[in-house]
């Protein structure tokens, strides 16, 4: 094992990196392989205030966690689910939205204007800000259910986590047609 060397004064990872050369000097590598143990991939927001294993009890190995700006299902979410599913042990998945998201605050005009005041002209990216919480959560399940190179039968559920209780209020259950929202709490 190589060791991270101390970083130098004013490297903007020192931080980071310092607490990890302190981490690896009691680490202890417990032989998990790399698949889902639990057989669960939860695709959630990058918001900081989110921590997926904590929040559905799970340990390190258990899941396998994709994170990206309002936990929407992209082309590389499928990718990456395809992958999971077929060589990680994925059998599940679970879409985690949160209460109080900036995709949810935000147009992608707004996101275009704020990046252009910085400098930079973002409009050719699809931010895919989120006007209605509900139902692109509702859209977003129904495109992993009927994505062809996922098993047609794999449960996916969605939900949203919370920030202020901690609680997940399922909005489509693993049972329920994408179509028809339900309301219960986790």
């Amino acid at each position: 094992m190589t060791q991270t060397a101390d970083p130098r004064p004013g490297d903007p990872f020192g931080d980071v990196l310092s607490a990890n050369a302190e981490y690896a000097r009691t680490f202890v590598d417990h032989g998990r392989p790399g698949v889902a143990g639990r057989g669960l991939a939860v695709l959630t927001c990058m918001d900081s205030r989110i921590s997926p294993l904590e929040m559905l009890g799970l340990t390190p190995g258990d899941a396998k966690i994709l994170r990206n700006a309002g936990a929407r299902v992209t082309d590389d979410v499928l990718r990456t689910l395809v992958l999971a599913t077929y060589l990680l042990g994925v059998e599940r998945v679970l879409v985690l939205a949160h209460t109080d998201c900036g995709m949810t605050k935000n147009t992608d005009a707004d996101v275009h204007a704020k990046v252009l005041a910085q400098g930079v002209d973002s409009r050719s990216i699809d931010f895919r800000t989120i006007a209605d919480q509900e139902a692109t959560l509702v859209h977003d399940v129904q495109r992993i259910r009927s994505w062809p190179f996922l098993p047609p039968r794999m449960p996916v559920a969605g939900g949203v986590y919370d920030v202020r209780s901690g609680r997940i209020r399922v909005v489509v259950d693993a049972d329920s047609p994408a179509a028809e929202p339900v309301a219960r709490e986790g």
